[in-house]
């Protein structure tokens, strides 16, 4: 089909370095290689899906091994996926399977609240056993080697939420949207996909608590489109290892250099070892496999360009020197902040001193921000 394309989302794939750190997410785009949830569904796993969560965890372990074997020999025209038989039980089912207990004793997330979701309880987050999306639609105002991006939010946060959510009424209300099964959602991603969708994008509110459903979409999904994880990235080891095999591109928000910000901003705890931890295990992955991207998200704050934006620029450079990093002016007082004199310091819109401190900074460090910023 037709498809308007912004001027920059074209012209941004001749710029070689950018074209060379997300090649296999251009390759995908291009449909010249399958997305990973496509090669995950062809390996195989020796185990009962209803033997104990160690077990379940032990097999994946060792699927994700012939997972990668798998995707280096595709990615090398060794192997041709469509060449493969699909397995009674996939690597892909084991994930569904592992995401569904993790349900009955929560913790995708870091807050670790360990309810029983399936029995309809709620944690911090206050989302029970169902997904529930707000909207979905072809964004148009993502990063430039993202659109037109097929962007579904859901409902919920496990964040406080941000004092300045630009989406509050979305992460505030757990109950704002349309209840989806994990073979709607796939419906949804297949219909992004023919209107012209180069990713589906998943946002929110917030992916975490909604990752059973994420994940179990895929097993429906026929189309080959890139998964994008849109996250807060305060997920947990557990989901992180769930993830990383099956996510094509990374674009990880990076708020707060302080845990002290990131306490009185956004409620939450132990937030630097927590997302630093994240981001790093994503972008070894995507060195490793040389399979996805990552582009992270820094907004910046007023007034916070020494206690968070400096030390989170000097921890990409050394931690993450091949990532993108959309260093954003897009800051507002929205929410909680307008008026309040407990958040007077962010009651006003970044400076231009300010955005061009954060832009010395970058370019101090050799990070690549203007492509995507």
């Amino acid at each position: 089909m037709w498809m308007f394309y912004r001027p920059d989302a074209v012209a941004v794939w001749r710029n070689i370095e950018v074209k060379e750190r997300l090649r296999r997410y251009y390759a995908i785009m291009q449909g010249n290689l399958p997305a990973k949830f496509l090669i995950a569904k062809k390996v195989s796993v020796d185990v009962s899906l209803d033997a104990p969560i160690e077990r379940l965890w032990f097999a994946h372990n060792k699927a994700s091994k012939r997972f990668r074997s798998l995707l280096k020999k595709i990615d090398s025209n060794q192997v041709n996926l469509e060449d493969l038989d699909s397995p009674k039980v996939s690597y892909l089912d084991l994930k569904v399977e592992i995401a569904c207990r993790i349900l009955q004793k929560c913790c995708f997330c870091e807050r670790r609240c360990e309810v029983n979701r399936l029995e309809g309880e709620r944690g911090f987050c206050r989302i029970d056993d169902k997904a529930r999306v707000s909207t979905a639609f072809l964004h148009m105002g993502e990063e430039a080697p993202l659109v037109p991006s097929g962007t579904i939010f859901f409902a919920g946060c496990n964040f406080g939420p941000c004092v300045f959510c630009q989406n509050w009424d979305i992460s505030n209300n757990p109950d704002n949207g349309e209840v989806v099964t994990p073979e709607k959602l796939a419906r949804i991603v297949n219909s992004l996909k023919r209107e012209g969708a180069r990713n589906v994008n998943w946002v929110g509110g917030e992916p975490t608590p909604n990752a059973y459903h994420i994940i179990a979409s895929m097993k429906y999904t026929t189309v080959n489109i890139a998964q994008l994880w849109n996250s807060n990235m305060y997920c947990s080891k557990e989901l992180m290892k769930l993830l990383l095999d099956i996510i094509d591109f990374w674009l990880p928000d990076f708020k707060y250099g302080s845990d002290e910000c990131a306490k009185r901003l956004s409620k939450v705890p132990n937030y630097w070892s927590i997302v630093s931890r994240n981001h790093k295990m994503a972008y070894d992955e995507t060195v490793a496999q040389g399979t996805s991207g990552m582009i992270i998200r820094h907004l910046v704050l007023p007034n916070h360009i020494e206690c968070c934006t400096r030390p989170i620029l000097e921890w990409i450079a050394e931690n993450c020197p091949k990532a993108l990093v959309n260093i954003m002016e897009q800051y507002r007082p929205l929410f909680q902040v307008p008026g309040n004199p407990k958040y007077s310091d962010i009651d006003r819109r970044p400076s231009g001193k300010e955005m061009e401190k954060a832009y010395k900074i970058a370019d101090k460090l050799n990070i690549l921000w203007k492509p995507v910023s």
